[in-house]
């Protein structure tokens, strides 16, 4: 209140007040001040004076504040003018860009708007936005290198992945700290039997046939640093077979890791003769049809057996054509069971029917595997005949014996079917594991495979049905 006891804002407009009481308020409210008129006239421009960044503004005055505005700044302008003249709208800051076209230069500002006088005079306190623009420059360009390095790093990382797959040397890396096994190549997973998935993140103690892990790796690293290339070799747990690794140690990211190459001391790469011209004899003349196809799910290759099933004149007239022409279903029973095969590796007794060339319908059961040797991945079908299947199961190779029957005809009438059902798991049990038995002639291993239990599981349950001493 002042000696008279008015308010000072009551008496005047802002230019009224002390300089040295304005410069206090300016420097601490705002980097730039501008008095205007309700029309937007220039009256007072009054700068911080910590700041230089600002040139002599004192020739706005008596001008109207436009002049200085950039063209898309105008209508931001005279909007928030006219928001702020509306009483129920909450006064709320804005950014204009002001422009000197004589000195050519431009600078950001945020205001706000405040009444100062019973005139309509206003006002406008404004923050310097070039700093925040300048941190948002910046961190965009940091935004552009990261992307750029993003992109050069899945370059590299791609590279990298095609010349892993396509190089014929079997390679592995391993952590010189702990040995576990970082990358592998689709022929060094098949060096150690066992899928490349299956690998990463094991330790490669696990696939040899060594004392501890600190034994092998204090061998690798040493053969690494010794001159010339040093060897180890090491028999392979799983296939028995002596690997000859070559180590290469180095460091990446603050990390020691080694590039072992294995190489089979004995030639075992090579496939035997015999056994290919065995698996080609089986796929040529057996029994079952034989499909192969590639991940779209293309013939590329088909037995004289399927050819059978489908009616077709030769391999020629189906190869290149989708295996799903051929069945029932089409897209769904191939879609179904190549999603099977590709999560756990294969799919057995897949039920469907395959039309022939002719219109003509047979079911058949399927298997499905996936065969992915990194270069060229396909997928293998089996298809068994099921009237054939279905004739053998009615010439008595699952026998339903009176005895057997007896119980369940005479709780017919006495029970619920429900009931009835409930009772029967024994019977239809004993069942399946007396035509798993005759079908595998009385081979235990056999049996407890083909009906999915363990060889404990299936000896109680022959246990439990007088079937135990059964003989083959």
């Amino acid at each position: 209140m002042t000696s008279r006891g008015t308010r000072y804002w009551d008496s005047g407009a802002v230019p009224l007040i002390a300089p040295d009481i304005l410069g206090d308020i300016i420097s601490t409210l705002a980097d730039l001040a501008i008095v205007i008129s309700s029309s937007g006239e220039v009256l007072s421009v009054l700068a911080n004076p910590a700041h230089r960044n600002y040139e002599d503004l004192s020739g706005w005055e008596r001008h109207d504040i436009r002049t200085f505005l950039t063209g898309e700044s105008i209508p931001k302008f005279d909007s928030a003018l006219s928001r702020y003249r509306d009483p129920d709208v909450k006064n709320r800051a804005f950014e204009l860009n002001h422009i000197d076209r004589k000195n050519n230069w431009e600078f950001p500002i945020s205001y706000t708007l405040h009444s100062i006088g019973p005139d309509d005079t206003i006002l406008m306190l404004g923050r310097d936005m070039r700093p925040v623009a300048e941190m948002q420059q910046q961190l965009i360009k940091a935004q552009l290198a990261l992307e750029r390095d993003y992109e050069s790093q899945r370059e590299y990382d791609t590279r990298f992945q095609v010349l892993l797959s396509h190089t014929t040397n079997a390679i592995v890396f391993i952590t010189v700290s702990d040995g576990r096994i970082t990358e592998m190549n689709n022929a060094a997973a098949r060096m150690l039997g066992k899928s490349r998935d299956g690998l990463i993140g094991k330790q490669l103690t696990q696939e040899l046939k060594i004392g501890s892990r600190a034994e092998l790796l204090k061998r690798l690293t040493t053969s690494a640093q010794a001159d010339g290339h040093g060897t180890v070799i090491i028999e392979s747990a799983r296939t028995d077979k002596h690997i000859r690794i070559v180590p290469a140690i180095f460091r990446a990211a603050g990390e020691r890791l080694l590039l072992c190459r294995l190489e089979p001391v004995d030639g075992g790469n090579v496939i035997d003769d015999r056994y290919t011209r065995n698996l080609i004899a089986l796929f040529e003349n057996g029994a079952d049809g034989i499909v192969m196809t590639n991940p779209a799910g293309l013939i590329t290759s088909a037995n004289e057996a399927f050819l059978n099933l489908v009616d077709g004149t030769d391999g020629q007239s189906v190869r290149g054509r989708l295996l799903s022409d051929y069945l029932a279903r089409g897209a769904l029973d191939l879609k179904a069971m190549m999603e099977q095969a590709s999560r756990v590796g294969h799919m057995r007794l897949y039920s469907t029917h395959v039309n022939g060339e002719y219109g003509g319908q047979r079911p058949v059961t399927m298997s499905a595997t996936y065969l992915n040797d990194g270069n060229a991945p396909c997928y293998a079908f089996v298809l068994r005949d099921a009237v054939v299947s279905e004739l053998v199961r009615k010439t008595g190779i699952m026998p339903t014996s009176e005895e057997d029957a007896k119980p369940l005809m005479d709780l017919v009438g006495s029970a619920s079917l429900k009931d009835i059902v409930a009772q029967t798991t024994d019977v239809v049990e004993k069942m399946c594991i007396e035509t798993a038995i005759d079908l595998t002639d009385n081979n235990r291993v056999a049996a407890a495979d083909m009906l999915g239990l363990s060889r404990q599981s299936l000896y109680v349950k022959l246990r439990k049905y007088g079937l135990l001493q059964r003989d083959g």
